[in-house]
């Protein structure tokens, strides 16, 4: 895929986020730091383990968290040269499924299930268009066909019980797409389908950027599917992004050991099959034992002393390519070298 003119405008920019929620004794940081900007008509990827905080990322862009718990911001999400979080709750409406719209992972959860689809799509348009019951229906049928359903017009008949998994993934585009978006977040959208229904689900989205300029936010663990669909990737653990870089130099040249870890528990077809694949050891701390140095310390095969005492800066290994690691682009035989 090929990379967005650098001439193109910002359409979001995220500065120094941090998201906290209320433990039972402290604040804890579910994002910690985070930088992230994406030009208009760009596909820019977030990829790392449960509980990276890449979901929370995500929501927040839209405050979805804040009616469910206790949650402070620090930093700034600009959308448009307008700052989302300096925003009264009342005028996010005007901005959610209007000119940020989201599809999740679970279609299913997602879509009501006692309305049928085209009541749900109608809603949309009539509360964000302004349109009438019967320009509503027309445009929801527009909209189905856009997404690849075939026909569209007994589609929103149909409650979504009755529609396959990809199915209702694909309502969930139509109604996402609703208000041609600028900006749309897909959090995990082909996590609960099938292979080749993933497939067409991405094309679809490639397809769909193209035609209509809109920018993406592309949450997955699938590195495979990062690799066809994103310009860019940003690499998340523990509510910091530990390396970015655009997708083609982030693949050839990983830095950061999180990142090849990850790369490397990629199956490949040129090894033997009976070969075990190599794991990251350990798991994702909980928020309330975050390491003080570097996040990704307590997993580190490279780790020091400096590492679990000092938090690394972000370093610019190549032009557009950023780690925040101390040991970046080392590797263990280089270390077995040094001691």
């Amino acid at each position: 895929m090929k990379n967005v003119e650098n001439q193109s405008q910002v359409l979001l920019e995220i500065k120094d986020l941090r998201v906290l929620f209320q433990g039972r004794k402290k604040l804890l940081p579910a994002v910690d730091g985070v930088n992230l900007s994406i030009r208009q008509g760009e596909i820019v990827g977030v990829v790392g383990e449960s509980g990276s905080g890449k979901s929370v990322m995500s929501q927040t862009i839209l405050r979805l968290r804040e009616h469910e718990s206790e949650v402070q911001y620090e930093g700034s999400i600009l959308f448009d040269g307008q700052d989302i979080l300096k925003l009264p709750l009342a005028s996010m409406s005007k901005i959610r499924g209007n000119q940020i719209s989201v599809i999740f992972q679970d279609p299913l959860t997602s879509l009501n299930p006692v309305y049928t689809v085209g009541n749900q799509m109608s809603e949309v348009l009539m509360l964000h268009k302004k349109m009438s019951k019967q320009e509503a229906r027309e445009k929801s049928i527009e909209l189905l066909n856009l997404t690849g359903i075939p026909s569209p017009e007994r589609c929103i008949k149909q409650y979504p019980f009755e529609l396959s998994g990809g199915m209702q993934q694909r309502v969930m585009i139509a109604m996402a797409l609703a208000c041609e978006p600028k900006l749309l977040i897909a959090d995990e959208p082909t996590t609960a389908l099938d292979v080749t229904i993933q497939e067409q689900i991405l094309d679809l989205i490639v397809e769909l950027n193209k035609k209509l300029g809109m920018s993406v936010l592309f949450i997955t663990h699938d590195l495979s599917a990062m690799a066809q669909l994103c310009h860019s990737v940003r690499v998340m653990y523990l509510g910091q992004i530990v390396e970015e870089a655009a997708t083609a130099e982030l693949f050839a040249c990983p830095s950061h050991p999180y990142t090849r870890g990850l790369l490397s528990c990629i199956p490949r077809l040129d090894t033997d099959r009976e070969e075990e694949l190599p794991v990251i050891p350990g798991v994702v701390p909980p928020l309330t034992d975050v390491p003080v140095g570097c996040h990704f310390c307590t997993r580190c095969t490279l780790a020091d002393e400096k590492c679990r005492e000092e938090e690394p800066p972000v370093t610019e290994v190549t032009p557009g390519h950023k780690v925040k690691c101390w040991k970046y682009g080392q590797t263990e035989k280089e270390k077995e070298a040094v001691q």
